[in-house]
């Protein structure tokens, strides 16, 4: 087992702040995929298996993850459930990755997760992503919560997430992304991410088109799968949508049709496709009541910062979007043609991706409907893309400029003549432009 790395071993007085500095340097690899030291260690937290009263969800996927999280939650909560939702990576602060109906962990609660995980570990070392997502499963293992929802952070088959057992999975749209780890085609990337299903267990997939790696998958292990188009169908229709099962269509929560639904509250048209996911899965699932008001409630309730958010700054519309791949780049891509035929300019973009993305991938899904381009610099943040490399990506399409802070980002946007900003490019991105946003109130 890989040895500890030398770093000054955390005491009773470490804030959270510490905490996270500590388990930064605690590996060697920042991304060290399989599961023999976290499985090891999820067995001594005793956190592996399932409690009988709680339902453990995970999904997987390259797109949508963390709305599928969002929606799953706000219906279950607006049905009087007790959820706690673990999502990574974090926008603005590194306790939201951990919430318990909608609330995010306290420092504090951290920390005693933090200190049971650091006991149990003993030699073992685990990365950062690693140490934490056994930090959040502990903590929720603690608690009296109905649902448990764990979003993979890469790939699925090994991601520390799948080294607890859980009850029933969703697996959302698969595209190329990560395929330095996954492989380079959906087929391979497909065979990752089904590997969170279980026997005999319930998967919803809500990709049109799921690789058949995925359905063989499926098969072998003779789970309950679910697929879009085969098993569940939704339509829209003016101002609602309408969902069917191939159960019962139209489909039935608690003797009610699910016809004419509010259009959730998220922004972008492929969110239908996100919550029809999620109905699917209610449809199928056994373990829990959910009325159809309490759907409606959740879908015009649900908030997700940082997908399609719209802020207000002075006179401008500013959109955040962490859209990082060119699947993801598209959706953004649609939505912004379809504003754009309300307004007479164009908005300006503040982009910046990392390294080991597709840039140009995503450039050229979304320079159509932008006017102009404001590259951020992340550096020194790890994998951050040197500006003058996406700005030379650009040169043949239009000109954009380099800001070295967000804050300047932000007022170089503000000096345009345009009423809309637009903002994406990863989490890193948004979340350095939120932080500063949150400053001007």
């Amino acid at each position: 087992m890989p040895a500890v790395a030398a770093t000054p071993l955390p005491n009773v007085q470490y804030s959270l702040t510490q905490w996270l500095d500590y388990l930064m340097h605690l590996h060697a690899k920042p991304i060290d995929m399989g599961l023999a030291r976290v499985s090891q260690v999820a067995h001594k937290l005793d956190i592996v298996s399932l409690k009988p009263q709680t339902h453990r969800l995970v999904i997987a996927g390259t797109n949508g993850k963390g709305s599928n999280v969002a929606l799953v939650s706000a219906i279950m909560q607006a049905a009087g459930y007790q959820v706690g939702c673990y999502t990574s990576p974090h926008l603005v602060r590194f306790n939201e990755r951990s919430q318990i109906n909608g609330k995010s962990l306290s420092d504090a609660q951290w920390i005693d997760a933090f200190v049971a995980v650091e006991k149990a570990r003993g030699a073992v070392s685990l990365s950062f992503f690693e140490f934490t997502t056994l930090a959040a499963i502990w903590f929720f293992h603690q608690q009296p919560l109905d649902l448990v929802i764990l979003e993979v952070g890469l790939g699925g088959r090994l991601d520390a997430v799948n080294a607890v057992d859980n009850t029933s999975c969703i697996i959302t749209a698969i595209d190329l992304d990560h395929q330095a780890f996954l492989g380079d085609n959906r087929e391979a990337i497909g065979f990752e991410k089904a590997g969170v299903m279980r026997p005999h267990q319930l998967c919803v997939c809500s990709d049109p088109q799921p690789p058949q790696s995925l359905l063989d998958h499926a098969q072998q292990l003779e789970v309950s799968l679910r697929c879009l188009g085969q098993n569940y169908s939704y339509h829209r229709a003016d101002a609602g949508w309408f969902f069917y099962s191939s159960s019962k269509e139209p489909s039935q929560a608690a003797g009610q049709v699910l016809e004419f639904l509010p259009l959730p509250a998220l922004l972008g048209d492929f969110q239908l496709q996100n919550a029809a996911g999620v109905l699917a899965w209610l449809d199928a699932q056994t373990d829990f009541e959910v009325s159809c008001d309490a759907i409606k409630i959740g879908l015009e309730q649900v908030k997700h910062p940082g997908r399609l958010q719209r802020l207000q700054l002075g006179q401008q519309d500013w959109l955040l979007d962490v859209a990082h791949n060119p699947q993801a780049a598209e959706q953004l891509a649609v939505w912004l043609q379809q504003d754009n035929a309300k307004h007479t300019t164009k908005p300006v973009a503040i982009f910046s991706a990392l390294a080991d993305k597709d840039i140009v991938g995503m450039i050229n899904k979304v320079a159509p409907h932008v006017a102009q381009w404001i590259l951020l610099d992340l550096r020194p943040e790890d994998r951050a893309t040197d500006p003058v490399i996406m700005q030379q990506h650009l040169s043949d399409i239009t000109t954009s400029q380099i800001a070295d802070s967000a804050k300047q980002a932000i007022e170089l946007a503000q000096a345009v003549a345009v009423d809309r900003v637009v903002v994406f490019g990863s989490f890193i991105t948004v979340g350095a432009i939120m932080t500063e946003l949150e400053q001007h109130g």
